[in-house]
C-alpha cells in the first residue's frame, strides 16, 4: 500500500491530505481530513475541549483505538470537574443572551449548522467509521446524514412549537401557556452512534434556548471534536455549546452532580442511567434516559418469510448489533420454526464481516476489545447452558486481511436451545448475538416476550392485521414495529418501559423536555 501525505497549513488549520492506493480495496480515494491540532510525529488525532468557543490543551490524555486494526489513533483529554466547571461558566454566561434570541435566528443558525455537516459528510463518515469500527457505507449513508436532518428538523420544528390557551366564561378569566428555555443542559452521548445521537440531543436543546456542556463517549470523540469546528463556522455564539472529553466517572459525573445543571439527558447502558439518577436526585434534576433494551422479535405462522426474514436480518446484526434496537430475542411460532431458521442462518451467513473501509463490507468491528470480549463471554455461556450454535462464533471461519488481524471482529451468531431465563436472554449484549426459540399461542407468546426487566422495542411479523395490532398493544415496550424495523417518524415519541429508561424523545417531547411551561390566568372583566 502507498500512502502520501501532503500537509496544509491555514487558518490555524492543517488539513492532511491521504493518497492512498493498493491492490486490496481497501480504500482508493483522495479525501481530506481536517482536524484543529495534528500530532505530525505520531500521526494521532489530538483532540481539545471546546469551551467558550476555544480550544483547549488538555494536560492527560486517553487513548482511543481504531477498532478494526486494534491500534490508537486519536488521543482524547482526559478531562475533570475543573473543565466542566470551566465549561458550565462559559455555558451560564452565554445563556442570558441565547435565551433572548428569536426562533428565527435559533432555526437560521441550525440550518446553517446542518448545511455545513452535509458538505463534510463523507470527511465526517469516515472518521465515524474508524472511530467507531463501523462500515463507512453505514456512517455515509446513516449517521451522517440522520445527524443532519436532526439539526434540520427541530430548526423548522421550533418554528410550529405552539403554547395552548383556554377562556373561562364562569370567571371571565383567559388561561394561557408559555415555555421557556431553563439554562445549562447537560448532554452525555453514546458511542454506538456518535455523532447521531449528540445531535439528536444538541439541536432541540440550542433550538429551546437552553446551552450546554456536553460529555461525548472517550471511545468516540472525534467526529464530536469536529463538529466543534462546524459550529464555529457556522456563528454559533461563545459559549452555547462546549465540549469537555473523558471518562464518565470523571466528566460524567461532575457533570450530573453540578448544582448548575438542571438538566440531564442522557443515552447509554441501564447500569449507567442509574448512577446518574443517584447523582441527580439530591439536586431534583429533569432526567431524560434512554438506557438499555433486551429487544424481542415475533414470527408468527403467517408471517411472509421471503419478505421478513431480511429485514429480521438487519434488525439483529445492524451496526454490529450495536443499536439498542437491536434484536436479540426471536420468537418463532413452532409451525414455520424449522423453515426460518434454516433461511435465517443462511441469510446471516451471507453477511461480509471485514474492513470498515471496504465497500464489500456489511459487518464492521466492535467498538472495543473490551466489547469484544464481552460478546464473546455471552456466546461462552450460551455454550455452557447448553445451548446450541447455528452460526457465527466458534463454528465458522472469520476471514480477515492481514491488516484487520488485530481488529474486534466477530461474526454475526445464532443461538438456540436456551431458556427464557438464561442470562444470554435476559441481560442486555449489545452486540450481534441473537436467540431463537419456538412459541405456540399468542398469549404464550407475548406473556414470554414480556418477561424481562426491559422494555425499550419490539419487532411483530403477521399478515393478520387485527393480530398485529392486538399484540401490539399488549407488549410491554416503547415501541412496537409491525413488518419492519427501524422507520422512524422524528414526529412520534420515542422511549422505553421499565429499566430501558425515563421519558420519551421526539419532536414535541424533545421540545417540552428542554423547556419549562408557565401557565398565566388573566381576569379580563376587571
Amino acid at each position: 500500500m502507498c500512502c502520501d501525505l501532503f500537509f496544509n497549513i491555514h487558518s490555524g488549520y492543517i488539513s492532511i491530505i491521504f493518497d492512498i492506493s493498493d491492490n486490496t480495496n481497501w480504500l482508493s480515494s483522495i479525501f481530506c481530513l481536517k482536524i484543529r491540532t495534528f500530532s505530525m510525529a505520531t500521526s494521532l488525532t489530538i483532540i481539545q475541549n471546546f469551551i467558550n468557543n476555544e480550544y483547549f490543551p488538555a494536560k492527560n490524555f486517553i487513548a482511543s483505538y481504531d477498532p478494526a486494526i486494534g491500534e490508537v489513533w486519536a488521543k482524547v483529554p482526559d478531562s475533570d470537574a475543573e473543565e466542566v466547571e470551566q465549561a458550565y461558566q462559559a455555558a451560564k454566561k452565554a445563556f442570558s443572551g441565547w435565551k433572548k434570541t428569536t426562533v428565527e435566528e435559533r432555526s437560521r443558525l441550525l440550518l446553517k449548522i446542518a448545511d455545513i455537516l452535509e458538505s463534510r459528510l463523507e470527511e465526517f463518515a469516515i472518521a465515524e467509521s474508524r472511530d467507531n469500527g463501523k462500515p463507512i457505507s453505514v456512517a455515509k449513508n446513516g449517521d451522517i446524514p440522520r445527524a443532519v436532518l436532526n439539526f434540520r428538523f427541530f430548526a423548522t420544528s421550533i418554528l410550529h412549537y405552539q403554547n395552548r390557551s383556554t377562556y373561562q366564561e364562569a370567571y371571565s378569566a383567559l388561561n394561557y401557556t408559555t415555555r421557556h428555555p431553563i439554562g445549562v443542559v447537560g448532554i452525555i452521548a453514546p458511542w454506538n452512534l456518535p455523532m447521531y445521537l449528540l445531535s439528536w440531543k444538541i439541536a432541540p436543546c440550542i433550538a429551546t434556548g437552553n446551552t450546554c456542556v456536553c460529555k461525548p463517549s472517550e471511545l468516540t470523540s472525534v467526529t464530536a471534536y469536529m463538529l466543534c469546528d462546524v459550529l464555529l463556522q457556522a456563528g454559533l455564539p461563545a459559549g452555547v455549546v462546549n465540549m469537555v472529553f473523558g471518562y464518565g466517572s470523571k466528566v460524567g459525573e461532575a457533570i450530573v452532580s453540578h448544582p448548575g445543571i438542571p438538566l440531564i439527558t442522557f443515552t447509554g447502558s441501564t447500569a449507567t442511567g442509574k448512577i446518574i439518577q443517584r447523582s441527580s436526585a439530591e439536586h431534583c434534576k429533569k432526567l431524560s434516559l434512554e438506557l438499555g433494551g433486551k429487544n424481542s422479535g415475533i414470527v408468527f405462522s403467517d408471517a411472509d418469510l421471503e419478505k421478513c426474514i431480511p429485514t429480521i436480518v438487519s434488525s439483529c446484526f445492524a451496526n454490529q448489533g450495536e443499536i439498542c434496537l437491536c434484536t436479540e430475542r426471536l420468537f418463532v411460532h413452532e409451525e414455520v420454526f424449522e423453515e426460518f431458521l434454516e433461511k435465517f442462518v443462511e441469510a446471516t451467513r451471507k453477511l461480509k464481516v471485514g474492513d470498515p473501509t471496504s465497500p464489500a463490507s456489511t459487518t464492521g468491528s466492535l467498538v472495543s476489545k473490551d466489547h469484544l470480549d464481552k460478546v464473546k463471554s455471552y456466546i461462552n455461556m450460551a455454550v455452557k447452558q447448553n445451548g446450541k450454535i447455528r452460526c457465527g462464533h466458534l463454528v465458522d471461519d472469520l476471514d480477515l486481511s492481514p491488516r484487520n488481524k488485530n481488529g474486534y471482529f466477530i461474526l454475526p451468531t445464532v443461538l438456540t436451545g436456551l431458556k427464557d431465563d438464561s442470562c444470554v436472554n435476559q441481560e442486555e449484549i449489545f452486540g450481534p448475538v441473537v436467540t431463537v426459540t419456538t412459541f405456540t399461542t399468542e398469549q404464550e407468546v407475548i406473556e414470554r416476550s414480556n418477561n424481562i426487566s426491559y422494555g425499550l422495542s419490539a419487532t411483530v411479523f403477521s399478515r393478520d392485521v387485527g393480530k398485529v395490532h392486538r399484540v401490539a398493544q399488549a407488549l410491554d415496550v416503547g415501541t412496537v414495529w409491525c413488518n419492519c424495523w427501524v422507520i422512524r417518524d422524528l414526529r412520534m415519541p420515542f422511549g422505553g418501559t421499565k429499566k430501558s429508561g425515563l421519558g420519551r424523545e421526539s419532536q414535541d417531547d424533545s421540545l417540552d423536555f428542554f423547556t419549562e411551561q408557565k401557565t398565566v390566568c388573566v381576569k379580563i372583566d376587571v
